[in-house]
């Protein structure tokens, strides 16, 4: 068989049933459906972690639509990876090697690769590697953006041309090849990110790089200035006072311009507890807030096996 050959019979289906009043489900839904590769000799299957967010069920679909049951073994809000293992065996699957986006080149040919019920393959290219910023409160230091886009993306495979396991799908993005530069595509989190952690996601369930503090604000930049969109309901922002349409000015008392100066301010603190000082226009008045964060992992129930 060849590689590629390898690398799509390694790619199965991801249906979960998160469990009853998940605070997840409001954003993510009750019922998701998704993708994982097998990267482990015993079935270890790697996805994308807000799909097994609040799971109270979780079924694998291999390529002759067979289901197994399965438990999560890992979630890394750091990196937002998912760690999942069926409990019966699956039959005639060989893992997938890891590869590395280091040296990527854009136009680089790639394949992406959906599984289940929703099964997809598209040849697709490299748009770009470059930090990433996400609206909830999210950023890793190097993403995976390609073009054209695979519908089915969350928790989807893609490939280089050896077969090598470069990255798992997380969204949809229009602007693949940058900032300003409409391309219709996808997001994709680099496995050179789950290399250093992959044994303490097996050993603990999660990194120590997980316990963050969280605010519960969904926010956007432009222009140099970084603008809350949506305010969580019951979250530390809502009691503290911040209002959709806010300006957040500084992070106790240093100034930021852009997302990425936003959540390393708040990550830099020495516990996800510790109070935080915003500075934020409000309308035409400037105020400042103190914030009584929470550790977002304590937010959300765990599924079984974590």
């Amino acid at each position: 068989m060849q590689p590629l050959q390898r690398a799509r019979a390694a790619v199965v289906g991801i249906e979960v049933t998160a469990t009853a009043g998940a605070r997840s489900a409001e954003t993510l839904g009750q019922q998701r459906r998704g993708s994982g590769v097998v990267i482990g000799p015993d079935g270890l299957i790697l996805t994308i972690g807000y799909l097994l967010l609040e799971a109270d069920e979780i079924q694998v679909v291999d390529a002759e639509g067979r289901n197994l049951p399965a438990r999560a073994v890992a979630y890394d809000l750091a990196t937002g990876f998912g760690l999942l293992r069926p409990l019966l065996p699956l039959r005639g699957i060989a893992p997938v090697p890891l590869g590395s986006v280091e040296g990527l080149q854009p136009g680089e040919p790639l394949m992406a690769v959906a599984g289940g019920e929703d099964a997809d393959l598209a040849l697709t290219r490299v748009a770009g590697v470059r930090p990433f910023s996400g609206y909830w409160e999210y950023h890793i230091a190097s993403a995976l953006f390609t073009s054209p886009p695979l519908a089915n993306h969350s928790g989807a495979a893609v490939f280089n041309q050896r077969g090598e396991l470069l990255g798992i799908g997380s969204l949809a993005v229009a602007e693949a090849a940058g900032p300003g530069r409409r391309l219709p595509g996808n997001m994709y989190v680099p496995v050179d990110l789950l290399k250093p952690i992959l044994a303490e996601l097996q050993r603990s369930g999660t990194t120590a790089a997980s316990r963050r503090p969280w605010l519960g604000l969904t926010s956007t930049e432009q222009g140099g200035r970084v603008q809350v969109v949506r305010v969580t309901r019951d979250s530390p922002a809502e009691a503290a006072g911040v209002r959709p349409g806010d300006l957040v000015l500084a992070v106790d008392g240093d100034r930021i311009a852009t997302l990425e100066d936003l959540y390393k301010k708040l990550w830099a603190r020495p516990t996800p507890e510790s109070e935080v000082r915003l500075t934020v226009l409000q309308g035409a008045d400037v105020r400042q807030l103190v914030v009584q964060p929470i550790d977002r992992m304590r937010t959300f129930a765990k599924p079984s096996g974590i």
